[in-house]
Formats: C-alpha cells, sequence, structure tokens
C-alpha cells in the first residue's frame, strides 16, 4: 500500500470531477481525496508516474511525496517488561518515510498544429497600387 500525494492545478470543479474520475480509474487505487490545497491524495498499490501521466492531460500535475500508507495502529495492552535497553538501533521506521522527489514533473500541454501562411496568390484582395481602377479616399 502506498500513500502518493500529487499537487493539482485546478481551475474549477469540472476539473476537479475530471481529475476525481481518471484518479479513481487508475488500477490498483483504493481512496481517492482532493484537499482544499488543491492535493490530491491515492491510496493503494499504483505507480506514481503512472498516475502523473494519466493526470497531467487534464491539468497541470506534479508530485509531492510518495510513501507508505498509514494503516490504523492496534493498541496492545501487555504488562511491560524491564528488560536491558540495547544500544542504538538504527530505526525501521526512518525507511518509511515519505520519499520527497527533488525535482517536479512539468508536463505540458501538446502544441497547436502549425498552420503555414496563406500564400498571396490564393487571397482576393486586390492590392490598390496594382489595381488602377482602384478608389483610395484619404
Amino acid at each position: 500500500m502506498k500513500k502518493v500525494v500529487l499537487k493539482l492545478e485546478l481551475h474549477d470543479n469540472k476539473c476537479r470531477q475530471k481529475a476525481m474520475k481518471r484518479a479513481s480509474g487508475l488500477s490498483g487505487v483504493d481512496s481517492v481525496s482532493v484537499d482544499k490545497d488543491q492535493k490530491l491524495t491515492l491510496t493503494g498499490d499504483i505507480d506514481p508516474v503512472e498516475a502523473v501521466r494519466k493526470l497531467r492531460k487534464v491539468c497541470y500535475t506534479e508530485i509531492v511525496s510518495v510513501g507508505p500508507a498509514k494503516e490504523p495502529e492496534k493498541k496492545k495492552e501487555e504488562p511491560k517488561k524491564e528488560e536491558q535497553k540495547k544500544p542504538a538501533e538504527p530505526k525501521k521506521d526512518a525507511a518509511k518515510e515519505p520519499i520527497l522527489y527533488p525535482y517536479t514533473v512539468v508536463c505540458h500541454p501538446p502544441m497547436p498544429t502549425y498552420y503555414p501562411p496563406v500564400p498571396h496568390y490564393y487571397t482576393s484582395a486586390n492590392i490598390v497600387e496594382e489595381d488602377p481602377a482602384a478608389c483610395v479616399i484619404c
């Protein structure tokens, strides 16, 4: 289970609905939520790069963090045993901290196709200097 936090640039509610629909359609997504800060949180077995690739077609998207989903902790009431504490051991929880990407994934919308200008011999406009019957009022 992973928890992926993405920052989106949502312009209106329609963009928000489209982003939620795209995110919920990804394979392996268990839950989707959007904050007031326009941060989309996905939990489940998902690929964050694949999520960004799908969401960038709706709006600008960048990865904020990727990490394990917090599972509800079960309270265990066991009698405390007084044992000797071992000297400083590395924490195993340190590996479960969210990974912050040092770079942002910038995805721009595709550029429009370029249409070259129409040659002048296809236009019907007459140039005044070439037409002696043309009248110009200044």
